[in-house]
């Protein structure tokens, strides 16, 4: 019985991708459609540019098409075209000649504060997390970078240093300042 618990990974986008191979435009198209916003938001928050993230978009979109051959269905096309969006925001950055805030006065991580805060009406909810965005975006590159990929799009700091070219422990240090300057920026705004 325990045998047939046991599959292996199916991608429901497998078919759509196939055709894409064959350089089916229509397919392009659908998986475009189904990716672009999500693929776009990641450049944004990375970026922190609205121009740069639509450039990033497009031509992780191209690439992705052009070397389909290199994805081999391990993971979800999703996952994969994701790496290639997150590698192509920080080549942007890179080329705008990303500077990480060097290391200097070491800062410790605050106490948990509770998470216990209940919105009182939803128009609050949307004015705060649009404050927070805008701070998110205020932040250094170096912050702003390690700070989405690690909270916004899931990465360890291990990977991290790697798409960076940094060490894990930079990539924990700019992290952990990020975290600091953000409650800094969110408490100038008024955000606790």
């Amino acid at each position: 019985m325990e045998a047939q618990s046991i599959s292996a990974y199916v991608d429901i986008n497998a078919p759509l991708v196939e055709r894409c191979r064959l350089n089916d435009r229509q397919a392009q198209a659908e998986i475009y459609r189904r990716y672009s916003k999500a693929m776009f938001n990641a450049a944004l928050r990375i970026t922190g540019d609205y121009a740069e993230a639509e450039d990033v978009l497009q031509e992780s979109f191209l690439s992705a098409f052009r070397e389909l051959s290199g994805y081999k269905g391990d993971s979800s096309f999703g996952a994969w075209l994701k790496r290639i969006v997150v590698n192509k925001s920080i080549n942007c950055l890179r080329q705008r000649r990303l500077a990480l805030v060097p290391l200097g006065e070491q800062h410790h991580d605050e106490p948990a504060e509770s998470a216990s805060y209940s919105a009182e009406d939803e128009a609050d909810t949307h004015y705060r997390a649009d404050v927070l965005r805008r701070c998110i975006q205020e932040l250094p590159d170096g912050y702003r970078v390690v700070l989405s990929l690690y909270l916004l799009e899931g990465y360890d700091h291990l990977e991290i240093a790697g798409i960076m070219g940094i060490s894990e422990s930079t990539s924990k240090s700019q992290y952990s300042r990020a975290r600091v300057r953000l409650r800094e920026l969110a408490a100038q705004r008024g955000l606790s």
